[in-house]
């Protein structure tokens, strides 16, 4: 199974379009250390001809422009895609607005929880994908369903499973002590297992925590995407960039005895990367003392254009 980085940030992109923080105002700078990096997206194939996109983000075209796979098949037809599938793990804006430019009548097939899919629907512009070429296809959460696309078997299983975390902004209702009107299925993880080998990796760009039941699914795993969005809780409104904490975003820490490092340590995952990492995050510096904490601890920073193989 080949698993292709498209892009490693969080909303917004590295540097975010309106961002003058420090670490946006670095990468444009030029600054050693820094990488400038594109809204959040994997691409999987379980034999390098056929791919499926977990999350599509805004900068969907560029990605496709970067990576040769995703590109179409020279000397095929006219119109054509290896991009089979499209799984969403939530209904945030970073990872749905990319399937608007999908469109043009190509045939491909979008997997998603139920609430996502009615997200879907209720906006009359995603319409542009035409439901004759396009199905749309509800997950049962919990249950392994096998990924199809134009027609094609894609050799793949997806496992998709509720996490603690938060609806989408645009669709938040009543307050704190509502949880924003989140349910089950407004953000969940993915275990994504290749059918000829057995091999399997989770994806899991937003959570809240890692609650029980979560670190029991992804205990003793080979590979693991995981949000990064944040080192600490309140580093959005230390620098000064936004009135929010990770926490009211529905994000886990990198650090501290709450944060996704000490949460994992005691689960034996082989292999741990983070994913979606925001603009105000320090480890995007590969010289600062806290990208130091990440690789002493065993994590790696992903990547545009990294490609990891199981």
């Amino acid at each position: 199974m080949i698993i292709k980085v498209l892009g490693s940030a969080a909303g917004g992109g590295f540097p975010q379009w309106n961002c003058n923080g420090f670490h946006s105002s670095s990468v444009r700078a030029g600054v050693a250390g820094y990488k400038a990096r594109l809204q959040s997206s994997l691409a999987v194939s379980a034999d390098g001809v056929n791919w499926v996109l977990l999350n599509a983000s805004p900068d969907i075209r560029q990605q496709i422009n970067e990576t040769p796979q995703l590109q179409p098949a020279k000397g095929g037809p006219l119109r054509n895609s290896p991009i089979k599938a499209v799984v969403l793990t939530n209904a945030d804006v970073d990872h749905i607005t990319g399937l608007l430019s999908l469109r043009e009548g190509q045939p491909f097939s979008i997997y998603a929880a139920d609430r996502v899919l009615a997200t879907l629907k209720s906006n009359s512009i995603f319409n542009v994908l035409a439901q004759d070429k396009v199905s749309r296809i509800p997950f049962e959460l919990d249950k392994p369903t096998a990924l199809q696309g134009a027609g094609v078997d894609l050799g793949l299983t997806v496992e998709a499973f509720a996490v603690p975390g938060k609806v989408a902004l645009f669709l938040e209702k009543g307050d704190a002590s509502s949880n924003f009107g989140s349910r089950d299925g407004d953000t969940i993880g993915l275990k994504v297992t290749a059918n000829e080998t057995g091999k399997s990796f989770f994806y899991i760009p937003g959570v809240a925590e890692i609650d029980e039941p979560l670190a029991d699914k992804i205990r003793n795993s080979e590979l693991l995407f995981l949000d990064g969005t944040l080192f600490e809780d309140d580093e959005m409104l230390t620098q000064g960039l936004l009135n929010k904490t990770g926490k009211r975003m529905g994000h886990i820490s990198v650090s501290g005895p709450d944060g996704s490092i000490s949460a994992v340590r005691p689960l034996n995952v082989k292999r741990r990367i983070y994913i979606h990492i925001n603009n105000s995050n320090p480890i995007l510096d590969e010289n600062s003392e806290a990208r130091k904490v990440v690789d002493v601890s065993g994590w790696e920073v992903s990547f545009d254009g990294m490609e990891v193989r199981i």
